[in-house]
C-alpha cells in the first residue's frame, strides 16, 4: 500500500508517477477470486465535483452483490496524463465503502498502458494493495495492429519498445477495449478476467454496472435528489 498527498503541483505529480510506477507488481493473480468489483466516475458542476461508484459482483455469475459511491470536490485540475490525481481519491473511497474487499478490481481507465506506467488502475491498485485491471475504452499511448473481428481476438499494445497492454475484442465486430495490468496481476490474467466478466456486451459486467450506476447517480445529483 502507498500513502501520499493528493494536492500536488503537476510537476510534482509527474515525478511521483515515475516513482510509483516502479512499485507496480506484475505477477500471477494469487488465491481464489470470489468477488470482482468495477469502478467508474463522472463529473458534476462543470468538473467542480466528482462522483465515483464501485459495484461488487459475484465472480462466478457476475450478479451484483453491493454498490457504493463517493461524491467530493475535485481538488486537482484537469491535466492529460494525470487523471488519477483527479479521480483516484473518490474511486478509492467508493471501493472502501463496499461491504467487503474485492478479490479483483476492474477500473474504467488505464493501468500500465500509460506514458509513465501509472494510470488510474495502477494508482488505485497500489493505494489499496488489491489486484487490479485497467479496462479502458480508448488508447492513451502506444501502437498496435488491429485484432481480428471475433470476440477474444487480441493484439499487443506496445509503447517505448515494451508491451504495455492488449487490444481486446470483447464482442464480435464491436470496437475493442484497451486492457492492461493495474497491479498484482499479469496481462494474461487481465485479458482472461475481462473476457470472463463479459456478458455478451462490450464492457465487462462490473465496470458496465458501475457505468450505469454512476450515470443514474449523476442525473439524480444534478436534479438535487441526492446529496
Amino acid at each position: 500500500m502507498i500513502d501520499h498527498p493528493w494536492s500536488l503541483a503537476p510537476k510534482q505529480a509527474v515525478a511521483l508517477q515515475r516513482q510509483l510506477a516502479g512499485r507496480v507488481r506484475v505477477e500471477p493473480l494469487g488465491g481464489d477470486v470470489h468477488t470482482v468489483a468495477g469502478t467508474d466516475c463522472a463529473f458534476l458542476d462543470g468538473g467542480a465535483r466528482i462522483v465515483a461508484v464501485a459495484v461488487l459482483c459475484d465472480a462466478r455469475t457476475m450478479a451484483v452483490l453491493a454498490g457504493a459511491h463517493d461524491v467530493r470536490p475535485c481538488e486537482f485540475p484537469y491535466v492529460p496524463g494525470l487523471l488519477s490525481f483527479r479521480e483516484a481519491p473518490a474511486v478509492i473511497a467508493a471501493v472502501r465503502a463496499l461491504p467487503q474487499r474485492p478479490d479483483l478490481l476492474m477500473c474504467d481507465g488505464q493501468g500500465l498502458a500509460h506514458p509513465r506506467g501509472l494510470g488510474l488502475a495502477s494508482h488505485v491498485g497500489l493505494w489499496l494493495d488489491v489486484p487490479t485491471v485497467g479496462v479502458a475504452k480508448s488508447r492513451l499511448c502506444g501502437t498496435h495492429r488491429t485484432p481480428g473481428g471475433r470476440r477474444g481476438c487480441r493484439t499487443q499494445l506496445r509503447y517505448d519498445g515494451r508491451v504495455v497492454g492488449a487490444v481486446l475484442r470483447t464482442r464480435t465486430d464491436v470496437t475493442c477495449l484497451y486492457v492492461s495490468v493495474g497491479h498484482r496481476v499479469t496481462l494474461a490474467d487481465a485479458v482472461r478476467w475481462t473476457l470472463r466478466a463479459g456478458r455478451g456486451v462490450r464492457l465487462p459486467e462490473p465496470t458496465r454496472r458501475a457505468h450505469q450506476h454512476v450515470s443514474e447517480l449523476k442525473k439524480r445529483l444534478t436534479a438535487g435528489a441526492v446529496t
